[in-house]
């Protein structure tokens, strides 16, 4: 059986909504990347930079034959594909595509810290996590409620009405 990964995707910039999905179909069509699940979508205030565009968020959940640093390569390619482009930390992007979690690997290297290093920081990302998994905790064995319950009223976030 192929490991199961979670994915959050991202995006401030343009047609929010078309981007998610364009990144959806490029997810569904690489190689090694089956698309179980997709989380509902919510839209956020941005973090870190705040003068810039709501973003809308999702989690997928995958299941990979690809090994961690090659699933980051085609996550990467997919944000290229769909039009990103460097701009600074935490600034507007058509498209943001991030490994949260890959089959129970810890790793941290300097391309690539799993599960994701930020997450339980984020309510973008903690939400749609708990949509597909109600019962995740996290490596301290913190349950994902608790961690949603720290962080409520820190951030501005709603559910969209439309799904990818």
């Amino acid at each position: 059986m192929s490991p199961t990964a979670y994915l959050a995707l991202g995006s401030n910039l343009g047609d929010r909504m078309a981007h998610l999905r364009g990144a959806v179909e490029r997810l569904r069509a690489a190689r090694g990347i089956t698309v179980l699940r997709i989380a509902p979508v919510y839209e956020s205030e941005p973090v870190g930079v705040e003068e810039q565009p709501w973003f809308l968020n999702s989690v997928l959940e995958i299941s990979t034959t690809l090994a961690p640093e090659q699933l980051l390569e085609a996550t990467k390619e997919v944000e290229r594909s769909v039009g990103r482009t460097p701009t600074f930390r935490w600034g507007p992007r058509v498209i943001d595509v991030d490994i949260l979690l890959y089959d129970g690997v810890q790793t941290d290297s300097e391309r690539l810290t799993i599960p994701h290093p930020r997450m339980a920081e984020r309510l973008f990302v903690l939400l749609p996590l708990r949509d597909l998994l109600p019962d995740w905790r996290d490596s301290r064995a913190v349950h994902i409620d608790e961690l949603i319950a720290r962080l409520r009223g820190t951030a501005g976030i709603r559910r969209y009405p439309e799904a990818i």
